[in-house]
């Protein structure tokens, strides 16, 4: 068994995997089939349904439901109250479990207090998602992304700071790593 802590109020379901060091508060229900990693913190009344799984070190804030076909991979940050869809065309009268479709959210990526991800799309690695936004498209890597629906407005950096793009590159004032642009829709980190 792993060395985690749930708060007393909360629930977690047998058949779950949940990593050392993660912490579970007030109110939240961990669903049979779950999957999370070490160092985790799951915010208060947080559902997690079967079949999601969560890398190492992913923050969920207050009042998210994770819904069956979200992966979030390591170091991703879930703001409060923002929002997953598992289906295209819910009807209440309609049962489409088989019709779930995945939604990755890639290692490091931010989504904003309040989002809204339609299921099927990617939200690349270190992109960040605006609060209030309606992510309904792929997002990049490292891609500053708001509105509804989103649109890229910018580019930031693995540590979270924007980026300012002189000709095709960008050194970031915060912690120095340098980005090259692709293209209008892709930047790289140059090593």
């Amino acid at each position: 068994m792993s060395d985690y802590f749930a708060h007393e109020s909360s629930y977690v379901d047998v058949n779950t995997e949940i990593g050392s060091g993660t912490k579970i508060w007030h109110f939240s229900h961990i669903m049979s089939g779950a999957k999370i990693g070490s160092n985790c913190n799951i915010g208060q009344n947080v559902v997690v349904s079967p079949g999601v799984i969560l890398g190492n070190g992913v923050k969920v804030q207050n009042n998210v439901s994770i819904y069956s076909g979200v992966t979030c991979e390591d170091g991703v940050f879930l703001g409060p109250s923002m929002v997953f869809t598992n289906v295209i065309n819910p009807r209440a009268f309609i049962e489409r479990k088989q019709e779930f479709k995945p939604t990755f959210i890639k290692k490091g990526a931010s989504v904003g207090a309040n989002a809204t991800i339609v299921c099927g799309y990617n939200i690349g690695s270190y992109a960040m998602v605006g609060a209030g936004s309606l992510v309904s498209r792929d997002i990049p890597d490292y891609a500053l992304v708001y509105g509804n629906p989103a649109r890229i407005k910018g580019w930031v950096c693995k540590c979270g700071c924007k980026l300012n793009f002189n000709e095709n590159t960008a050194k970031c004032t915060e912690c120095g790593l340098v980005y090259k642009r692709v293209s209008s829709t892709e930047i790289q980190l140059q090593h």
